[in-house]
């Protein structure tokens, strides 16, 4: 009886992750990245005439190389929920700080690959963030400090003085801080 427990537990188990997995939403902005869930009902409604204004700060990287980072790939999930919920592009403005161990996630192909063994896993969502109009900011003095420049990065992310710099200009330019 014990042993017929424990397996409808997991059977159970099993359905319920498979339940999730296979109810999540593919976004139309940033398509293949960012899916997320549908909420019914929120007590929160999302203010969908406003303009969101958004700058993640992403420090940390993935510890499976072959895997994107799940932090940059936040900004695609912002992008794909507020679209599906009626917000237009125009309404939806975001940026990326990147530093510490994230400045690995945007170096290119060449570069990622001979340091990794593997093709780089963040190379189309930054592409796709970036077309998207997303700034994915690398920090200077991170910059520096590993022997990045504009050969041996994605070309699309632009160079700042320094993370703190980028994170101060954009919230005074209306932008919310995350950090997760």
């Amino acid at each position: 009886m014990n042993k017929l427990r424990f397996l409808l537990g997991i059977c159970l188990c099993i359905s319920i992750q498979n339940y999730a997995q296979n109810n999540r939403v593919n976004g139309e902005i940033i398509k293949g990245f960012g899916e997320f869930f549908t909420v019914e009902n929120p007590d929160i409604k999302t203010d969908t005439a406003a303009t969101f204004k958004v700058i993640f700060d992403v420090s940390k990287t993935s510890e499976d190389k072959s895997d994107p980072n799940k932090y940059i790939v936040t900004a695609a999930r912002f992008l794909n929920i507020h679209a599906d919920q009626g917000m237009h592009k125009d309404q939806l403005k975001a940026a990326l700080t990147i530093h510490a161990s994230a400045w690995q996630d945007v170096l290119n192909n060449k570069e990622y690959k001979e340091k990794f063994g593997v093709d780089n896993p963040n190379l189309k969502l930054i592409e796709a963030l970036n077309t998207a109009g997303v700034d994915i900011i690398l920090c200077g003095q991170t910059a520096v400090y590993r022997g990045l420049n504009k050969d041996n990065v994605v070309p699309s992310v632009k160079f700042a003085l320094s993370a703190m710099t980028a994170l101060i200009q954009y919230q005074n330019n209306g932008y919310q801080f995350i950090k997760f």
